[in-house]
């Protein structure tokens, strides 16, 4: 009956209530209606949605649950549903890009964003399908690659663009984009913020497209740069890129990416995959640690699942309508098995990481699924000897949770690996030992691993089945005699736990003062032990259970437990001995504990007694615990049971009484509530005989979802009767009791008073949900029986009231007494059954259950029946929570209000348990809030006499709410902020009211801040569209489900739309006064100084942007611009700003065409960069709007000043006068300029934009006049030098000239005329505090404005800018300020970029290092435009190559110079020409500055121009790290350690190569070295795009072997290294003809040492063949040190080639030395098993090299 409730569509808060009902629906039957009612639901709640001015609140509750009717795509095809995508977009534009939020008007929440994104993600498989031809032509004028919209146009892409189009209309879909996108991200090289946006929409396209791309030509590409966003780290002395880290790709995406693109035809992305693993391998080893280390396990966790869910796709799911994979590209069995094998390697490595072995975990579990016999076999090996070590507590957790993931896997067996069944026996076994009560998480990992298994199998012992059958297969008859094994396994479990329990009772553990409750600790291995021992008797066989019950009843009644530790968790495991087989388990225990009790409590003395026998209360402990089974099996006992509650109930040890309350509390709930009662894997149970059902085939086997055959316990009437009987015996007495006590007619100690509340709520939360709710009309669906009874719930209610009274009034300081009353107030008020906080831990442990355990293969809810009987639990459970009460009624109005003045008393701890209480009833009932709120605000009205302090802390706490539910002062709805906000402002001056206490003063304070951080704007005024009321008459007419009543008439419409507008006239009216009333209140005389923030505070809340704010606030904010109070003066600022934004004309705005501006052609194809159509907006100076007319008529811009109709002109004047008037009087602009230039944090202030908005505001809505005024001041502080002036008059600057935007031109040249000179002199004055400000300052002022308007500023900026005159900190100063100005206007201005290129060139050889470094900065944004960009134009603006051209023609002197290139020494006068060489010095530095700083701003790198600087730096370059070189060398090192960073496209790679073989050949050594080092970083960043080149991989190969012979030493052993690591990152790979080629070089013959005199001078220069021996050494050891973690089959060998050499002549014995030194280090830890790789002779040589020969020998 939903329509039913669509009547009241017009008032939105009933809106809100439907889709509560809806959401409800759907959470507790899914999405039971007819496919025409689910469309159209979704249009409505479209068109909901997309009311312009609906509230952000409701539209987020609107859009949550849309997003949850388009949850699932497979139901509604784009046949049955279309949406348009504008009116979602002008959404995002209005609340992600909004221009009035930063202002204060308009207030979002946080979660916004990701609700808007997640909506449109929902639409967007139903845009039309010309949306994308519509998106593309509105967004692509803002793909500007130098401007922030890029970064927007992309994201737009991203989110909107349709990618799953059917096949046939592709040609409307991605066809229209790919090409030119795909060609953008190609050609950009330096990682822009966008670049990452772009992969994502990549990465859905090839997701949703699979086959329909072909991928190939890009893959090197792709892979590349998956691999550079991993950030590894290369080489010794890389420097980090911020920018590669922040912006580097998302791993989710492009694990999509690379999943999608896998099989098909061509195995190109396999293979890339494989050698991206092999590249990365070694990262993963344990021992290697960074923060890099996050992503590279996300990778191995995502990788996997990713693969595994397009198997489902392509393999397992139902079709639909959305495009299948054709089979062409479909994953083939081999491509899953290479796929496994790439990965495998890396995943073993990663299972001991040091940040856990989750991820890993997580990747075998999917893994193991695919190909299990490629996964588990390794994963058994090292989980054996792990189970074998004690030293290594780390390796066993690790193997075991990875074992816990593949466990379904191994269980089952199945087609490919059928061996794996036959391995759980002997890990079960050999597990036993983890139960070990010393080592707290191998402990619960072991329980979890025994749990996990004895989920999957049926602990039955089948081994007499081999004498009856021989249609066994091999594997079966290994299992059928390996169970006979489980019956021991139980028993020696059992035993493990017996010690694990000893050893942990509370003598045990604790001296006798501490506590005596449970250790967090304790009670997790108590949960660990409780849940492992159920789940292993729910699984076994009769015979096994009878063996255990008898095992464990003897160990309960020979011992007696003390009942805080050790006896819970006997208890626990007899509980779940007697829940799996409840009747043989009864007839043992609870005979034995009724005779014990009864026994020990025949004396009456003993119920006096204050501490009690440990047996009885043992036996208490036990008999509570075992009671709680199948409320039918305990039908037999009920007498005794009544007996023993009556004997032990009334105890007067607490303790005592406690424990017999908990029996009560379980015998009801037992009798009355609904619950599953077994859980076992297969419905039915194991007690057929062996003959009929055969366990081993149910190994690992599922549940079936549509057989669970769930046995359930439902109430009968006896177990009914047994409860009421039970109420009526136990519950009546005490209520009479307390109604008497509480009547004054009994006198009851504290103690006595407690008992019985506690037997009452023990009652009360035992038999919840067979009492009915509060009163009201009866639920008619619930059992008829037993209404004639009382009902015990109101009684409870009603005494409970009538003893909080007399409490209150008597005896307020029994804090215990008031605990169990609010708990009992609570339960009253919400307990049907079960609580929602257990049900929410429940249903994330189940959650976490089901992730560890499930088959994302299979898919189809494939889970262990189990936990499928849980889920069904879990939905029985919601329903119950779900159903209650939720109106609103005087019973829970009057329980409310109780809880509201407990909330309020004296002592802290009643309140703040009360308080918990009170907020989760107000989250129940709907608007009882409404009704509380003028109670709680009774405590701080000003005027009472009578509050305590404790009662107004309790209020505000009332009022602040809890962290997640309801917030009173906040709530979304006039009426409330109404009352609450001023109520709160004016209670400062309540006399309760103290600013000593710091907890008061904090209070107010988290009032405030949570006020303002949860504020959303409020609506004024809503009306529902037509298109919205049509849908809803339609939803009214649907056909299904048929209803009985009259649709609407016209005029009940129009009488909703009638109360709607009726509603809005309210609303506006509260919001006014509202104002007034904050108002009213800071005017108050003697109100303290924070509740004036606080009001002001609040005051700036309440801007909008869709009503001026009243007349009397708008004076009030302006006259607060001159408080004293700094944060006064901080809001106000933004509040007048906000205001002026409000009282802004609108400018009329005229299209304009600029093909007939420039009298160009339109062209038919689009092409970007500078054309003939967009030249007139270049800055020309021949040009310029020097005149009147020429300023008019620029481009048909003219000035209309236009009043907007929508505000009334009254308003409007008033508003203004009052700004108008404050701001033409001197005094008051004096006083507040006064203000604006003092310091507010020392060092720390900046150039503060909302000032600027201030100011911009002021000249903007009135022209120029406030100018005579502000003159004076702004001539005075531009001479003053002091920051915080300086800093001020910034700011009115940049406001003055961004305001002066629409001014007539005499007005905006007179004003050029005031502001030069200003200008001229700030430049002159600038210090190091300021020159930012003033760059922001220019800046700002150049931000979206046409050049041409502002060319007095840019001619003023580049009169000579390095004139010299204010030494070099005023020139760097000055170039910075002008780069501020040229950067905002990016491609217009190229005639002044070629003008300062001009300027500065002959200055290049500044002396200065600042200098150098600002034109550096400055260059690279010249060069920035000259970009090679897929379709682009050539720029008109300065470009690189013919600049670099100019450069290199002057540094010829250094480029053919042999000798060291040193600094030049300064002289101080630097006077004289100094000569050709130390020019180039010069000159090299600044470019060297300009090279660091393009590489971290540009998009592409200008590779061939740099290439050719590249042979002079790797001359310059130092070798050693060391700091205290010159700042040449510095910067040469650096230099070269970003190029070669840098993405290279494949044409480049032949360039560079030549370059590097060049050098080679240089004769400084330090040139020759440091290209290795280059080389070793250029090639891992490029490492796809080098392998796709085979002839570059050869000249690599030759360029490192030909150096490995070089005759310095130091080149020698870097070429060694750089060896290894190619090797290692299978760059290269081992082949014979290089093991061949190192040999043969290692057999030089070395010339005989000769006899010298002793005279002679040693030779010192090795002879040749030295050398090439030394080289076949360092070859052998590069092989050797290539793989550090594992021993590959040709390395033996080479290790005996390499010990002939260790009695060489140095350098080869070091060398040698090194070699194995490193190979033991590496080796070390798994050496057991890479000594099998071994001869024994050579282990012995071995042993003899790698043990160091004894000192003492």
């Amino acid at each position: 009956g939903l329509p039913v409730i669509i009547k009241q569509v017009f008032l939105i808060e009933y809106c809100l209530l439907v889709l509560w009902f809806i959401f409800r629906y759907i959470r507790l039957y899914g999405r039971k209606f007819s496919k025409e009612d689910h469309v159209l639901f979704i249009k409505l709640l479209y068109e909901l949605i997309t009311i312009p001015k609906l509230e952000i609140s409701m539209m987020q509750g609107f859009a949550r649950l849309l997003i949850n009717l388009l949850k699932k795509k497979e139901l509604l095809s784009r046949d049955d549903l279309e949406l348009p995508w504008r009116p979602l977009c002008e959404m995002l534009e209005r609340i992600l890009y909004s221009k009035t939020e930063h202002l204060g008007l308009n207030w979002f929440p946080n979660s916004v964003e990701s609700v808007l994104k997640t909506l449109v993600k929902s639409c967007r498989p139903y845009f039309p399908e010309d949306a994308t031809a519509e998106m593309l032509d509105e967004w692509r004028p803002l793909m500007c690659p130098f401007d922030v919209t890029m970064q927007k146009a992309i994201t737009y892409f991203e989110l909107f663009l349709p990618t799953t189009l059917p096949p046939e209309l592709h040609h409307k879909g991605f066809k229209l984009w790919f090409s030119e996108f795909i060609g953008l991200w190609v050609s950009v090289q330096n990682l822009p913020q966008w670049e990452g946006h772009l992969v994502n929409l990549f990465a859905r396209l090839a997701t949703d497209n699979i086959g329909y791309i072909d991928w190939d030509p890009y893959v090197p590409k792709i892979f590349t740069r998956i691999l550079r966003s991993l950030n590894l780290p290369v080489g010794s002395n890389q420097v980090v890129v911020p920018r590669f880290l922040t912006n580097a790709y998302d791993v989710g995406h492009a694990v999509m990416w690379i999943t999608a693109m896998m099989g098909g035809p061509s195995k190109l992305v396999q293979k890339h995959l494989s050698g991206l693993f092999n590249s990365i391998a070694s990262f993963y080893h344990p021992s290697n640690n960074g923060r890099w280390l996050n992503k590279l396990m996300k990778l191995l966790q995502r990788l996997p699942s990713s693969v595994v869910r397009r198997l489902h796709r392509e393999r397992y799911k139902k079709p639909t309508w959305l495009t299948p994979v054709p089979d062409s590209h479909k994953l083939t069995d081999q491509d899953v098995t290479d796929f496994v094998e790439c990965i495998i390697q890396p995943v073993l490595l990663a299972m001991f990481s040091k940040t856990g072995s989750l991820e890993a975990a997580q990747a075998l579990q999917n893994l193991a699924l695919m190909r299990p016999e490629l996964v588990i076999p390794p994963v058994l090996e090292k989980t054996y000897p792990a189970l074998e070590t004690l030293t290594e507590p780390h390796q066993l957790t690790a193997t075991l949770s990875c074992v816990i993931g593949v466990a379904r896997s191994l269980v089952s067996g199945g087609k490919w690996f059928p061996e794996g069944p036959t391995h759980m026996l002997p890990l079960l076994m050999r597990a036993l030992p983890g139960v070990d009560p010393n080592d707290f998480s191998k402990c619960m990992i072991t329980f979890q691993f025994i749990a996990t298994f004895s989920t999957l199998v049926p602990l039955v012992d089948c081994s007499s089945v081999l004498q009856e059958r021989d249609d066994l297969s091999e594997v079966e008859r290994e299992l059928c005699s390996a169970t006979a094994e489980f019956e021991d396994f139980v028993l020696q479990f059992m035993d493990r736990c017996f010690g694990l329990i000893e050893s942990s009772t509370l003598e045990q553990t604790r001296e006798e003062t501490e506590t005596e409750k449970m250790t967090h600790l304790e009670s997790l291995v108590e949960l660990g032990l409780s849940s492992t021992f159920s789940t292993i008797l729910t699984q076994c066989s009769k015979d096994i259970f009878k063996v255990a019950l008898e095992k464990v009843f003897n160990f309960a009644i020979s011992n007696i437990f003390e009942t805080r530790v050790a006896g819970r968790m006997v208890a626990d495991m007899c509980r779940a001995a007697v829940k799996c087989r409840p009747e043989e388990s009864l007839k043992l225990f609870v005979p034995h504990c009724c005779n014990v009790i009864t026994h020990l409590t025949v004396n009456d003395d003993v119920l006096r007694d204050e501490e009690l026998d440990k047996e009885l209360l043992w036996n208490l402990q036990l008999l509570s615990e075992i009671t709680r089974v199948d409320g039918k099996k305990l039908l037999p006992y009920r007498e005794q049971l009544g007996k023993i509650l009556q004997r032990t109930l009334h105890l007067t040890c607490k303790q005592g009484y406690i424990l017999s309350c908990n029996l009560l509390h379980h015998l009801l709930r037992s009798a009355t509530l609904i619950y599953p009662t077994e859980y076992c894997s297969v419905p039915g149970g194991f007690d057929k005989p062996l003959s009929e059902y055969f366990p081993i085939k149910d190994w690992g086997k599922p549940g079936d979802l549509w057989n669970l055959d769930i046995q359930w316990h439902v109430p009968s009437s006896e177990e009914i009767n047994f409860a009421f009987y039970l109420l009526d015996t136990f519950l009546q007495p005490e209520l009479t009791k307390l109604e008497h006590y509480a009547t004054g007619k009994l006198e009851m100690s504290r103690d006595d008073v407690q008992q019985c509340l506690a037997i009452v709520h023990n009652c009360l939360i035992g038999s919840g949900n067979i009492l009915p709710p509060l009163k009201g009309e009866r639920v008619a669906h619930l059992i008829d029986f037993y209404l004639s009874r009382e009902n015990y719930r109101e009684t409870i209610a009603r005494v409970t009231r009538k003893l909080l009274r007399y409490i209150l009034d008597n005896s307020e300081d029994d804090t215990k007494s008031l605990f169990l009353i609010i708990k009992i107030i609570s339960d009253v008020l919400q307990f049907q059954g079960s609580h929602k906080h257990e049900f929410d831990s429940r249903w994330k442990s189940f959650n976490l259950v089901k992730k560890s355990m499930e088959n994302r293969l299979q898919g189809k809810k494939q889970h262990i029946r189990a936990l499928l009987i849980d889920r069904v639990m879990l939905q029985h459970e919601l329903r119950t929570l779900t159903m209650e009460g939720c109106e609103y009624k005087t019973s829970h109005q009057e329980m409310i209000r109780d809880l509201l003045c407990l909330s309020t008393s004296s002592y802290g701890q009643v309140r703040s348990k009360a308080q918990q209480a009170f907020f989760t009833a107000l989250g129940t009932y709907n608007f009882c809030c409404r009704d509380i709120i003028p109670l709680v605000l009774e405590f701080l009205r000003p005027d009472r006499q009578d509050v305590t302090q404790q009662q107004f802390k309790g209020a505000l706490y009332c009022l602040l709410g809890n962290h997640s539910g309801v917030c009173l002062a906040n709530l979304h709805d006039w009426d409330c902020i109404a009352q609450t906000w001023p109520a709160i402002v004016s209670s400062g001056l309540s006399q309760a009211m103290s600013l000593e206490k710091p907890s008061i003063v904090r209070l107010f304070d988290d009032l405030a801040e949570k006020i303002h951080r949860q504020y959303e704007t409020i609506g004024l005024d809503f009306a529902v569209p037509e298109k919205c009321i049509e849908i809803a008459v339609m939803l009214q007419r649907s056909g299904h489900p048929s209803l009985d009543f009259t649709p609407l008439r016209s005029e009940e419409i129009q009488l909703g739309i009638q109360r709607q507008k009726e509603k809005n006239a309210e609303a506006l009216r509260n919001y006014e006064n509202l104002v007034n009333m904050l108002l009213d209140c800071v005017e108050q005389r003697n109100l303290p100084w924070k509740f004036e923030h606080i009001s002001i505070g609040f005051l700036s809340l309440l801007l909008r942007d869709d009503r001026i704010l009243p007349v009397r606030a708008i004076r009030f904010f302006v006259q607060c611009l001159n408080h004293d109070a700094i944060v006064v003066r901080k809001v106000a600022i933004s509040a007048v700003a906000g205001v002026l934004k409000q009282l802004k004309r609108t400018h009329k705005k005229v299209p304009i065409c600029p093909y007939e501006i420039s009298g160009t052609p339109k062209p038919s194809s689009i092409q970007a960069g500078d054309r003939l159509d967009n030249q007139w907006l270049h800055y020309d100076s021949r040009s310029l709007p020097k005149t009147k007319e020429a300023w008019e008529s620029y481009c048909g811009i003219t000035v209309v000043m236009k009043h907007c109709k929508a505000n009334p002109l009254f308003l409007l004047f008033q508003a203004e006068q009052i700004i108008y008037d404050h701001f033409s009087d001197p005094k008051f602009v004096e006083q507040l300029i006064k203000f604006l230039s003092l310091e507010d944090r020392k060092g720390k202030d900046k150039f503060n934009p909302r000032r600027f908005c201030l100011f911009k505001g002021l000249f903007r809505n009135f022209d120029d006049a406030f100018l005579p005024v502000l003159q004076p001041h702004l001539e005075r502080l531009v001479s003053d030098s002091h920051e915080s002036t300086q800093r001020c008059v910034a700011e009115i600057i940049a406001g003055l000239i961004r305001g002066s935007k629409h001014w007539t031109f005499e007005k905006v040249e007179k004003l050029w005329k005031l502001l030069c000179p200003l200008l001229r002199t700030a430049l002159s004055n600038i210090t190091v505090e300021t020159y930012n400000d003033w760059g922001t300052c220019i800046a700002t002022s150049c931000e979206s404005r046409d050049p041409r308007k502002l060319h007095w500023l840019f001619e003023l900026l580049l009169e000579s800018p390095l004139s010299g005159e204010g030494g070099s900190f005023v020139d760097a100063c000055r170039l910075y300020v002008l780069q501020g100005g040229l950067a905002q206007q990016e491609w217009r201005v190229p005639e002044l970029l070629h003008r300062l290129l001009k300027y500065l060139e002959p200055k290049l050889t500044q002396v200065y290092k600042n200098v150098r470094e600002r034109i550096g900065s400055v260059l690279t944004y010249i060069f920035m435009i000259d970009v090679s960009l897929p379709n682009t134009a050539a720029t008109k603006s300065p470009r690189v190559h013919e600049f670099t051209t100019r450069i290199l023609e002057n540094l010829k002197p250094l480029m053919e110079a042999d000798e060291e290139i040193q600094n030049h020494v300064m002289e101080e006068n630097g006077i004289g020409e100094q000569d050709e060489r130390t020019q180039g010095i010069k000159l090299l530095k600044t470019i060297l500055k300009w090279l660091m700083a393009s590489a971290g701003r540009s998009f592409s790198t200008a590779v061939t121009e740099q290439l050719q600087l590249l042979p002079l730096f790797f001359k310059i370059a130092p070798v050693e790290n060391d700091n205290s070189y010159d700042e040449l060398k510095r910067d040469a090192k650096m230099c070269l350690s970003l190029m070669s960073q840098g993405l290279l496209y494949p044409q480049q790679v032949p360039l560079v190569l030549q370059v590097l073989k060049q050098t080679a050949r240089s004769n400084s050594w330090h040139a020759r070295y440091t290209i290795l080092t280059y080389l070793q970083t250029m090639v891992f960043y490029n490492l796809f795009i080098f392998l796709n080149n085979e002839e570059a991989v050869n000249d690599i190969r030759w360029l490192v072997i030909n150096l490995l012979e070089d005759e310095q030493l130091e080149v020698r052993e870097m070429a060694a290294t750089t060896l290894s690591g190619l090797l290692q990152c299978n760059f290269l790979t081992m082949d014979g003809p290089m093991q061949t080629h190192f040999e043969q070089l290692c057999k030089m013959r070395l010339p005989k040492k000769r006899k010298r005199d002793l005279g002679s001078v040693v030779d010192t220069i090795p002879s040749g063949d030295l050398v090439k021996r030394h080289a076949g050494v360092l070859g052998l050891s590069a092989c050797i040190l290539s793989s550090p973690y594992d021993v590959p089959t040709w390395m033996p060998q080479l290790l005996m080639d390499l010990s002939a050499h260790l009695n060489d002549p140095q350098p080869i014995e070091m060398t040698v030395k090194k070699t194995l030194s490193n190979f033991r280090r590496t080796h070390h830890d798994n050496w057991q098993e890479h000594k099998q790789q071994f001869t024994d002779d050579q282990l012995l040589v071995l042993t003899d090299l790698l043990v160091s020969p004894c000192y003492y020998a």
